[in-house]
């Protein structure tokens, strides 16, 4: 349900389409961009594309510059930057009228792509894969918590006291889910207007906790349908006067997650990961599920990127710890299902803050490592992973980020000035943190210490 150009074209003639956003992703996976008229898109942008100031890749969540980025700073006088469309993402947004969207690959204005951009990190996994004639199949499970309250007044509430639209876990419950089905709905119907395969939705055990679950593409098209989706649900919410979020612990309860499920097939389509319908496992899906568990520990970073990100991690709450493998056992990092055509991997160590482009691209890398090493795959894990001796995950950003700085994997994979790059964006993160005070130091602190 792509839109094309001449489709476009023949709609802002009749005036049906007035606005294209043409849009990136940036380093927190968050579209940023501008919004061109239809005229102006189809006579300009499609051909000479639309520079955007090279701060987009240097800011933190907050949009403030900060130092140590090579690519973007006041030394080289924050330059522009090219935002190049690509057509095959161009599509319509039900949820603003009028509108279209296009997704962008950010060059320099020589034409060389820009690095450290998330979606030139992820293609540069893809054409890796592509030498091997091997193909990445992606899917990608966002879990959100949903609020009666508006974004401006969960802004002046300073994010206390917001009224969860179920007061109660609603995992897979028709009467709960019904009751916020007027924005389930909606987001569903539109996105599936934004030429996404919509499979459904369902609660979670969180109080007001929902997922929305998508069909499987392509990596890049998972990617791209999973940014735009992340933006347009929350324009959604604040059209119904709502709010919903994605970050990885919102409370103490379980948090969201972004469970990741990939498979590979060859160029044509063939089967890699499984022999025949039944349960059996080839040697190339074996090397590829060991780089992953190999890995993953030098790799969490680009899997759980916020200081939010490790509050997931707790035993007991579908969020793994143990970096094993299982068929179909959610209590290890990596869960195994198939069978058959639907043999495939999932990782369950992303939470709702990842950014796809960048998760994608480090399980590919992994897993391309585990074919290339020809490393064994280690026994199935059966029974409660949380219990058992397995290697951990990272419990912090400041752990993962020491891993990733001394990851020879990441290093041949992405490059140098990439992985520098992450690592400043991670070390930012970690100092805005380490000034901060929070609400727990001055509730014990203020009367009693």
């Amino acid at each position: 349900m792509g839109l094309s150009l001449e489709k476009l074209r023949a709609l802002a003639d009749n005036g049906e389409v007035d606005t294209v956003v043409v849009a990136m992703t940036d380093m927190q996976g968050r579209l940023q961009g501008k919004r061109c008229s239809a005229r102006y898109f189809l006579e300009e942008v499609v051909t000479n594309s639309v520079e955007a100031c090279n701060y987009l890749l240097a800011v933190d969540v907050e949009m403030r510059p900060v130092e140590g980025y090579l690519i973007s700073s006041w030394d080289r006088g924050y330059g522009d930057f090219v935002m190049k469309p690509d057509p095959a993402t161009l599509r319509l947004t039900p949820w603003c009228p009028g509108t279209a969207l296009v997704l962008c690959d950010v060059e320099w204005e020589d034409g060389v792509p820009v690095e450290p951009s998330p979606r030139q990190v992820l293609k540069r996994q893809i054409a890796h894969l592509a030498e091997q004639d091997l193909v990445a199949y992606v899917g990608t499970e966002l879990e959100f918590m949903v609020f009666q309250n508006s974004y401006e007044e969960a802004w002046q509430l300073g994010y206390r006291h917001l009224t969860p639209v179920n007061q109660y876990n609603a995992d897979y419950s028709i009467v709960a889910t019904a009751r916020t089905e007027h924005l389930l709905r909606r987001i569903r119907n539109e996105m599936a207007g934004a030429g996404m395969y919509v499979e459904s939705a369902k609660g979670e055990c969180n109080l007001g906790q929902h997922e929305v679950v998508f069909r499987y593409a392509d990596a890049l098209t998972t990617c791209d349908n999973h940014s735009v989706y992340k933006t347009g649900a929350k324009e959604i919410a604040h059209q119904e006067g709502m709010s919903l979020t994605f970050m990885p612990k919102w409370d103490e309860r379980e948090g969201n997650s972004c469970h990741i499920h990939l498979s590979l097939r060859s160029g044509s389509g063939d089967l890699v990961f499984a022999s025949g319908e039944g349960r059996t496992f080839t040697a190339l899906m074996e090397h590829f599920v060991a780089g992953v568990l190999a890995c993953a520990r030098e790799l969490t970073y680009f899997l759980a990127p916020n200081i939010n990100s490790y509050k997931r991690f707790v035993p007991g709450s579908f969020a793994p710890t143990a970096l094993a493998w299982g068929r179909d056992n959610r209590s290890c990092a990596v869960r195994v299902l198939g069978p058959g055509s639907a043999t495939r991997l999932e990782c369950r160590i992303p939470g709702g803050d990842v950014n796809p482009y960048l998760a994608v691209a480090a399980l590919i890398a992994a897993g391309a490592h585990g074919i290339e090493a020809r490393l064994p795959l280690p026994d199935e894990f059966r029974g409660n992973a949380y219990d058992s001796a397995c290697p951990r995950l990272p419990t912090s950003l400041r752990e993962a980020t020491g891993l990733l700085r001394d990851s020879n994997v990441a290093l041949e994979a992405f490059g140098r000035s990439v992985v520098d790059h992450y690592l400043n964006a991670a070390q930012v993160e970690l100092d805005s943190f380490d000034r901060a005070v929070t609400d727990w130091e001055r509730t014990r602190g203020f009367e009693r210490l």
